[in-house]
């Protein structure tokens, strides 16, 4: 339910950026987003040929099985920019060694099946968690905040979660700080001002708070299950 509503939540949210007029309702759960989810469920259950399903990796799933996404990510060159093919993978991916987005994970064996089980189990946790940032979107909005207010509150809460979801990892979280002392000169990932610098308005920072690392999702075998994603967000037709 909780997925529903936050899937819902993306849907108003860019409504509202591109639109810049929002009729305020009472947030209801309408047939259509049950539509989608229970659509992708099913197109998920019939036509996956492959060992995995969206689901946590297990040790008993048999090991000379290819794996194959529906949805191709070979086809999305965003995606792509930040891995490569690894027949050797689980998934059929590893990070790029010339991704800088995906430097943490370069580190991690992506051929092993219970390593790439744990890096998926908190990928998923990562995306549940981005719930909190629908929250504070939609409690500034009702206050009747700016764009400007939402987008860097909603910044911050991302860089928050993104940090909190290595907790269980202290060397990815290591690396983590490391790549952003890299990138920006200060451990806890970009502030608002220089996201604004990078995108140019308020409202791609706030669009861009919401995006998701594509290209790690499939190294995880969360390409399908996240895909309605990528289409709200534009990223995919």
């Amino acid at each position: 339910m909780k997925r529903v509503l936050y899937r819902f939540g993306i849907v108003v949210f860019f409504v509202f950026m591109m639109n810049t007029i929002i009729v305020c309702g009472t947030e209801s759960k309408t047939k259509t987003q049950e539509t989608v989810r229970t659509g992708k469920a099913e197109t998920e259950s019939t036509a996956r040929d492959t060992r995995g399903s969206g689901k946590e990796e297990t040790e008993s799933e048999p090991l000379d099985v290819v794996f194959r996404y529906i949805h191709d990510p070979r086809d999305n060159p965003d995606a792509m920019k930040d891995i490569v093919e690894n027949s050797d993978a689980v998934y059929g991916f590893s990070p790029s060694p010339d991704s800088d987005r995906l430097e943490p994970y370069k580190q991690y064996d992506w051929t092993d099946r219970k390593v790439v089980a744990d890096i998926q189990k908190s990928r998923r946790e990562y995306h549940k968690s981005k719930e909190s940032m629908m929250d504070i979107l939609y409690k500034m909005r009702g206050e009747g905040a700016s764009i400007e207010e939402m987008a860097r509150a909603v910044s911050k809460e991302r860089n928050r979660l993104r940090l909190e979801s290595y907790k269980d990892d202290p060397m990815g979280l290591q690396a983590v700080k490391e790549s952003n002392l890299k990138s920006y000169g200060h451990e806890d990932g970009p502030t608002p001002d220089e996201l604004y610098e990078k995108y140019g308005s308020w409202e791609e920072v706030l669009r861009g708070a919401f995006s998701t690392n594509m290209g790690m999702d499939a190294c995880c075998g969360l390409y399908d299950e996240y895909y309605w994603l990528y289409q709200e967000l534009g990223y995919v037709k």
